[in-house]
């Protein structure tokens, strides 16, 4: 039976207020366990935070980590599943998942579902290990032979019994009281979906760079959740909380997509008359693309699967979706066509300057937020966030062509 705290996240209940707040209450951690909870999770954070080796206060009375084909142990539905998809994290899954260890909810109302893309690196060792010394909430590792994160979020979806779906990804620490806001956000805002700020972080210059432009409109157009201050409605959130009906309503995360999953989500949530909401207040940390390279394949792989989310939910397209690949192909048949017709060649001298100058003009501005090392790189940044997507797109564009109409293929979850 699911508990009374879980089903009041139902869409359309409600409870009379002083029922609602001694669950919620409840909910938060009352009592000395509740404190207990809440001071173990909070000297966890503070050691991730830190850097620190997690400390032995906190270690457990025993442990163990829960394969997917070994008995599921608990007895009561927890209220929230955790879902981390992640391969090859080795260098990064204890501060990710140790973060969602450290989540301040109550004893035995959060399960954890790791599903991994068969990692080739350390990565299982190291959650072993973790499990071994926190078990305060239950870790099982589930194989993902498809390596991608739509399949692996399906494949965790049948095996989750929370009634909220957290997605966490390898790359993300979020603060201690993520999932309870999470919950109390779905709660108070009836939304289907809710999601919070992305904090981009970073110690090396290029890194802190690629922090600041994304967390610029400039740099990153509608994507709210890398810079509103608001609660609100948007398109879509990073990661994001879901009430696990709406799984049952719509089907899991459709496995062509290899990136923009979430996009395509979110496109199916709202069509189908579902809001989704961003809260300032969910708040969680993301280390960057911390090279050229990998900051370019990142926003290409973003732009040319950008087109395939438009085929499937063609209501959804918006003008700004086209402004990178309209200004990567105008530079692009510029610089080719330029030799050979002066007036294209003053057209391309022309766009080149303006997008210069807008690079600088945004640069600066972004710039009083940047330290000496880093804002030399925010026009190449700004550049490389732009042209990779709008590139990306283009690609996507030729070929994807005749694939217009095309249904969203929903997993069963």
């Amino acid at each position: 039976m699911v508990d009374a705290r879980v089903r009041s996240l139902d869409l359309g209940r409600r409870e009379p207020g002083d029922a609602r707040r001694r669950r919620r209450a409840a909910a938060l951690g009352g009592g000395a366990r509740g404190v207990a909870d809440r001071r173990s999770a909070l000297a966890l954070g503070a050691a991730l935070r830190h850097g620190r080796t997690l400390p032995s206060a906190l270690r457990p009375r025993s442990a163990r980590l829960r394969a997917s084909s070994g008995s599921r142990a608990v007895s009561a539905a927890p209220a929230v599943t955790v879902i981390m998809p992640i391969r090859n994290e080795g260098s990064f899954i204890e501060r990710s998942l140790g973060a969602v260890i450290a989540q301040d909810l109550p004893s035995g109302r959060m399960e954890i579902l790791v599903a991994d893309g068969r990692s080739t690196d350390d990565t299982r060792a190291r959650i072993a290990e973790l499990a071994r010394r926190y078990p305060e909430v239950p870790i099982e590792v589930i194989d993902n032979p498809g390596g991608i994160v739509p399949t692996g979020m399906n494949v965790a979806l049948r095996r989750a019994r929370g009634e909220v779906v957290v997605r966490v990804d390898g790359h993300t620490i979020v603060e201690a009281d993520y999932a309870r806001r999470c919950l109390e956000a779905l709660e108070r805002t009836g939304a289907d979906c809710v999601g919070g700020r992305m904090d981009a972080v970073a110690d090396a210059a290029f890194g802190r760079a690629v922090s600041l432009a994304t967390s610029s409109p400039f740099g990153v157009g509608g994507a709210r959740f890398h810079y509103s201050p608001r609660e609100e409605d948007v398109d879509t959130v990073y990661m994001g909380a879901w009430r696990r009906d709406v799984f049952r309503r719509l089907g899991g995360f459709d496995e062509e997509m290899v990136r923009n999953q979430d996009d395509e989500l979110s496109y199916r949530i709202r069509e189908r008359g579902g809001r989704i909401v961003l809260d300032p207040a969910i708040r969680s940390r993301y280390y960057p693309r911390s090279t050229l390279r990998t900051l370019w394949r990142q926003y290409f792989q973003y732009g040319y699967w950008k087109v395939r989310v438009m085929q499937k939910h063609p209501l959804q397209m918006r003008a700004r979706h086209f402004a990178p690949p309209a200004l990567a192909a105008a530079l692009a048949l510029g610089a080719l066509l330029a030799p050979f017709a002066a007036p294209i060649r003053l057209g391309f001298l022309a766009l080149a300057l303006i997008y210069l100058l807008a690079l600088l003009g945004a640069s600066s501005w972004t710039a009083r937020r940047a330290d000496l090392a880093s804002a030399p790189w925010l026009p190449v940044v700004f550049a490389i966030l732009h042209l990779a997507y709008g590139a990306g797109f283009l690609v996507g564009l030729l070929r994807f062509g005749g694939r217009w109409g095309e249904r969203p293929i929903e997993a069963a979850p």
